[in-house]
């Protein structure tokens, strides 16, 4: 079993229980998947864009991703419908809980000038979304190997009823939120 995995069912479950008086542990907010996705713009000049990205996402996640299409088309931005736009992966079980860890306890931190991540990121519905700027976070990905800096959005998807209670589980499960905002 992973660690963030066994920190989440010896800790964060009896504190969760505790805080928010739920009579069933079936009622407790869980981690449900962890969505990775990084639009890739420039696709639509440089299809080679699209490959990078798609292995940077391979090399963090350690699972293959899914291309995502246009679903209509824009002018403004020269997008037709059904044009490979971006690239996502969807985690559950052991590999969302390792990329969890790895995100919270290695990531993070080396992310320059970090104060915390925004804890007003959710969306009313107990999901959290976080932005990162760039891919080097991750200790997998070498500096030397990438062409571009890319940004990738983590959408951190829970069970919770609403964000009070994902925000505590987050916190729980040691997201690093700004203290400012909290």
């Amino acid at each position: 079993m992973n660690r963030m995995q066994d920190l989440y069912n010896k800790e964060v479950i009896p504190a969760l229980r505790k805080a928010f008086d739920f009579k069933n542990i079936m009622q407790v907010p869980r981690v449900e998947k962890v969505v990775v996705n990084i639009g890739v713009g420039e696709a639509l000049d440089n299809p080679k864009a699209l490959e990078a990205a798609v292995s940077d996402l391979t090399i963090v996640t350690g699972q293959k991703p899914v291309m995502s299409k246009a679903r209509k088309s824009i002018a403004n931005f020269k997008l037709r419908e059904g044009r490979l736009i971006g690239t996502k992966v969807t985690l559950r079980g052991d590999r969302m809980w390792a990329f969890l860890d790895r995100l919270v306890n290695t990531a993070l931190p080396r992310v320059r000038d970090f104060r915390g991540v925004s804890a007003n990121a959710f969306d009313g519905r107990g999901n959290y979304t976080l932005g990162l700027h760039d891919q080097l976070i991750f200790p997998e990905i070498e500096y030397d190997k990438i062409d571009k800096l890319r940004g990738m959005e983590v959408t951190i998807v829970t069970t919770a009823k609403n964000d009070d209670q994902a925000r505590m589980l987050l916190r729980l499960l040691g997201m690093p939120f700004n203290k400012k905002e909290a």
